[in-house]
C-alpha cells in the first residue's frame, strides 16, 4: 500500500493506493505541519483516523508532502514521527510546495509555485528541483496574503474602528470577537493561525465591497513584489497556485497578476488529485 499525503498548516489530505495505483481509501486529519505541533500531538492526529491506523503496517511507501518542512531538520523529524507510526514503510518528506508544483505542473516544465492557502510561499521550478530564494519564516513573519494573514488584517481594522459599519455589525453577527475568546484562541490553543485563517471566509464572502477588495489587491500585490518578482524570468514562465485562497479568489488573481505582466497559470484548491497523476506520469 501506498500513501499520498498532502497536509497543510489545518488539514492533510491522504489517498491509499494498492501496487496498481487504484485508491483503497481517502480521508483526512488535522494538519501536520512540525512547525506549530509536536510529536505527541502528530502521532494523537494519526492515530485518530481509523482507516490510517488500521492499516499502518501495511503501507510500503509514504509520500508525504507537509507544510513547514522546508529545512532538513524538520524533514528529518517527521520522517522520524512516521517511521515510527508506519514501520514497515519507506518514506519521502518532502514540503508541500513540491506537491503544488507536481500537481499543477505534471510535466515538470519550468514554472514558478505559489500556495496561498491556510498560510503561503513561493518557488521557482527549474523542472526537477525547487529553488528558493527567501526562506519562510511562518505565520507571524511572513505569510503574507494568506487566509491567516487576512484573518489578522480583518481583526485589526474590527478593533482599529477602521472597518465600515455596514461590515464591522455583520462581521461581529458571524464571529464571536470578544477580547478574551479571540486572545485564548491565539495564545492558548494550538494551531493559531489555523484560527486566524478561519475570518478569511468573510472576506471571500464580501470580496466585491470596495474595502474589502482592496484588502485582497493590496495583498496580491505585496506577494507579488516580494515573492513573485524576486525570480529574474518571472514573466516568461506561468505562475501556478494551489490553496483555498488562491481558488476562491482566482479572478482578483488574474487581475492582479496581469497589471505587472505574469501569466496566470493552473490554480487549484487541493493538490492531492493531481499528486496521484504525478506519480503514475514518473
Amino acid at each position: 500500500m501506498k500513501l499520498l499525503v498532502d497536509s497543510g498548516a489545518t488539514k492533510a489530505d491522504w489517498i491509499a493506493l494498492d501496487d496498481d495505483g487504484n485508491r483503497l481509501f481517502t480521508t483526512q486529519t488535522l494538519g501536520l505541519s512540525p512547525e506549530v505541533i509536536n510529536k505527541e500531538e502528530a502521532l494523537e492526529r494519526l492515530e485518530a483516523r481509523f482507516d490510517i491506523y488500521n492499516n499502518r503496517k501495511d503501507v510500503t511507501n509514504l509520500f508525504f508532502y507537509g507544510a513547514g518542512c522546508g529545512t532538513d531538520r524538520m524533514k528529518n523529524y517527521m520522517s522520524g514521527v512516521f517511521k515510527e507510526f508506519f514501520p514497515n514503510a519507506e518514506v519521502s518528506v518532502k514540503e508541500d510546495t513540491y506537491a503544488a508544483a507536481y500537481a499543477t505542473n505534471p510535466k515538470n516544465e519550468k514554472a514558478i509555485i505559489c500556495i496561498l492557502g491556510t498560510g503561503s510561499n513561493c518557488s521557482y521550478f527549474d523542472g526537477e528541483q525547487l529553488i528558493q530564494k527567501v526562506q519562510s519564516l511562518g505565520y507571524i513573519a511572513m505569510d503574507d496574503c494568506s487566509g491567516n494573514r487576512f484573518g489578522r488584517d480583518l481583526v485589526r481594522a474590527y478593533y482599529f474602528n477602521k472597518m465600515p459599519k455596514h461590515l464591522s455589525e455583520k462581521f461581529a453577527e458571524e464571529y464571536n470577537l470578544d477580547p478574551d475568546v479571540i486572545k485564548h484562541n491565539l495564545y492558548k490553543e494550538p494551531n493559531p493561525n489555523a484560527y486566524l485563517a478561519t475570518f478569511a471566509k468573510f472576506l471571500i464572502q464580501n470580496k466585491q465591497d470596495a474595502f474589502i477588495k482592496k484588502i485582497i489587491v493590496d495583498a496580491m500585490q505585496v506577494f507579488v513584489d516580494n515573492y513573485i518578482l524576486q525570480f529574474d524570468d518571472a514573466r516568461q514562465v506561468p505562475v501556478h497556485f494551489v490553496g483555498s485562497i488562491a481558488f476562491y479568489l482566482k479572478a482578483e488573481l488574474a487581475e492582479v497578476l496581469s497589471a505587472n505582466g505574469l501569466k496566470l497559470g493552473n490554480v487549484l484548491r487541493r493538490p492531492i488529485d493531481g499528486l496521484i497523476e504525478y506519480h503514475e506520469l514518473n
